[in-house]
């Protein structure tokens, strides 16, 4: 087994040594605010410099214990040792070729490694992304070429990307969506992760306005990222599977959060022993790099040469580190997410049993959220805003998703001291 261990040259807990945003950080951020998109967004002035574990350093000098990964992308630590000598490797080698018109190695071998680890019984077919959004766009497609069907079926709260047709079964934030429609077209949304949501599809939408036999796809995630990691209800996922099976329907989990070993398994759905037909994948899947992938059943994937490609995904150098990424979660980082997450859910229930105004936990592995609560046990985003402002204060990075939760989702190579730094940090800032 590998060590999950990095040798830093980053120290390993926070260390803050100017104020914030420093110096070079706010003449930096004067830069971008000239010249980029004001739909960037940023929830604290972090100029990020460098990164190494579970740690990133400024600009200025100071340096952050990261519980963000960079939105859940950098699962085995920033710069693990394996995946830059992999990138540097490749990048001596091979920087692109387009695997949609040449093959080259690295994307054969990525592609088998998880066509064996993927949860269908014959393996899967493979066709590589650079993005989440990207993955389900081409699920998508590949639904409605595979069914002869048009109509999808979304859930309230889901992100599956900002592009249209990911845009289109995004039902997360009104911002998202508003001044850009019209969108893709039959797409539905329900409310997720409970079986009333389901009576509702099968009992008052099948027999008026949505025909069963007419639905190419149930778009689903397996644990819901920016709705509020919120963890289905038990039998949820088997009963959509059922619903799929009754009627021809294929089921797409959208793993792309979820996925790549941070709920404990290598995709959230295998928690609950569902085979899904399709599976979106990105993020975690090459440690920084971009890539995505959609993994479906083989005899789905029938679609004919030009009906679906791509310039960039499946590039050599993201695909080396994909398979270093594999090899390093299989080695220990899976077992890790599993431990330290159970470790983070009892400390933040402690902390649930100190400071009330902070729900009990939720998530699975190193996917874990609480919602912060006003004191008639409402939502409270902005209590939710202040202790993210005020972590980063601190040294630590956190990240809000759904409508008041905190998100803890960071890399898999953390270990219980630095979970204890994170929890200890909370724990100040709910009692100043």
């Amino acid at each position: 087994m590998l060590s999950i261990s990095v040798n830093l040259g980053l120290p390993r807990v926070p260390n803050l040594v100017t104020s914030l945003p420093g110096p070079r950080a706010q003449a930096i951020i004067e830069r971008d605010r000239a010249v980029t998109s004001p739909s960037y967004t940023r929830d604290y002035p972090l100029v990020v410099a460098r990164g190494e574990g579970c740690m990133v350093e400024d600009v200025d000098g100071n340096v952050f214990l990261d519980m963000t990964a960079g939105i859940a992308v950098t699962n085995t630590g920033h710069a693990h040792p394996e995946v830059v000598a992999a990138i540097q490797a490749q990048s001596a080698q091979l920087l692109h070729m387009s695997g949609t018109d040449f093959y080259y190695e690295p994307m054969v071998e990525l592609a088998e490694k998880l066509a064996v680890r993927a949860p269908f019984p014959q393996g899967a077919k493979v066709f590589f992304t650079n993005s989440g959004a990207e993955s389900n766009e081409g699920a998508i497609k590949l639904a409605r070429y595979y069914t002869k069907r048009s109509h999808i079926v979304a859930f309230l709260g889901a992100f599956h990307g900002r592009t249209y047709g990911a845009m289109s079964l995004t039902g997360s934030k009104a911002v998202q969506r508003a001044n850009f429609g019209p969108f893709v077209p039959g797409v539905t949304h329900i409310p997720y992760g409970t079986h009333a949501s389901l009576d509702y599809l099968e009992k008052q939408l099948f027999p008026t306005i949505l025909p069963p036999e007419e639905i190419a796809a149930i778009v689903v995630e397996a644990i819901q990222g920016e709705g509020g990691y919120i963890v289905p209800e038990s039998g949820f996922l088997p009963r959509i599977r059922d619903i799929c099976d009754r009627y021809g329907i294929l089921m797409v989990v959208d793993e792309v959060q979820s996925g790549m070993g941070r709920t404990g398994r290598l995709f959230a759905i295998e928690h609950w022993g569902v085979m899904p037909d399709i599976i979106t994948t990105a993020k975690g899947i090459a440690s920084g790099l971009p890539l995505g992938a959609i993994l479906s059943r083989p005899e789905l994937m029938t679609w004919p040469p030009g009906a679906h490609a791509t310039t960039f995904g499946g590039n050599p150098v993201a695909c080396v580190a994909g398979i270093a990424t594999l090899r390093l979660l299989e080695d220990g980082l899976i077992t890790n997410a599993s431990q330290m997450g159970e470790l983070l859910q009892a400390g933040l229930t402690q902390l649930h049993q100190r400071f009330p105004r902070l729900s009990l936990p939720r998530g699975k592995g190193l996917m874990v959220a609480v919602d912060l609560l006003d004191e008639e046990g409402n939502l409270d985003r902005h209590m939710r805003d202040r202790i993210i402002q005020e972590a980063f204060l601190r040294g630590l990075l956190l990240l809000g998703c759904g409508k008041a939760a905190i998100r803890f989702c960071p890399p898999l190579i953390i270990d219980s001291n630095q979970i204890q730094i994170g929890l200890d940090i909370l724990a100040d800032i709910l009692g100043s």
